[in-house]
């Protein structure tokens, strides 16, 4: 399951109302569930779609401080394996009944890059509102080790104690937003190096 994080003024019905515009169109169908703090969208391949295999996602958006995570479920692709095999099979019998499959070939091919669409759209609507993988304004405060004190991201040393504030200076991965711990090389969520 791939799973980003996105701060700022962000809310899950915004992600799951641009994942319906863009999915509910030609063979694909969409609809959510849930409520203003966590809604499941499901996105699949209409029942008598006229060309392609038969494919389905799940995507979980669920408030968090600050922003909101989306979750992306595995993508059922075993319909639309099954139509590219036939596709192939039909070519060895005869090449040229690739052009009566043309159509069902471009709707697996789009059906696979499901994922990366709902990433897409969601990226873009997360950018609309200004929101990102990086920690909210709100957020950007780190705490004293020793005398637990608030203070601003990036400062050198407490304001009220003076002891240095290295260690516990956080960050997010750019990648997928998770907050990293300081010292990690790779980001516990995508697997991903932390720059």
């Amino acid at each position: 399951m791939e799973r980003k994080i996105f701060h700022g003024n962000i809310k899950p019905m915004d992600a799951a109302q641009a994942l319906l515009a863009e999915f509910n169109s030609g063979n694909l169908r969409a609809q959510t569930l849930g409520h203003s703090d966590r809604f499941v969208v499901q996105i699949g391949t209409k029942p008598n779609a006229m060309s392609g295999g038969q494919t389905a996602m799940t995507v979980t958006i669920q408030s968090i401080e600050e922003g909101i995570m989306v979750e992306l479920g595995q993508q059922a692709w075993l319909g639309v394996a099954a139509s590219l095999g036939v596709s192939a099979l039909a070519a060895i019998k005869n090449p040229f009944s690739l052009l009566g499959r043309l159509d069902d070939i471009a709707q697996d091919i789009e059906n696979l890059q499901m994922g990366e669409r709902v990433w897409s759209v969601i990226t873009k609507t997360a950018q609309a509102v200004g929101a990102s993988a990086q920690l909210a304004e709100n957020l950007r405060r780190t705490t004293c080790e020793y005398c637990h004190v608030a203070n601003p991201v990036g400062a050198p040393s407490c304001t009220a104690c003076g002891a240095p504030l290295g260690k516990v200076q956080p960050k997010t991965c750019k990648n997928c937003g998770f907050v990293v711990k300081p010292g990690e090389k790779t980001c516990p969520n995508c697997k991903l190096p932390v720059l």
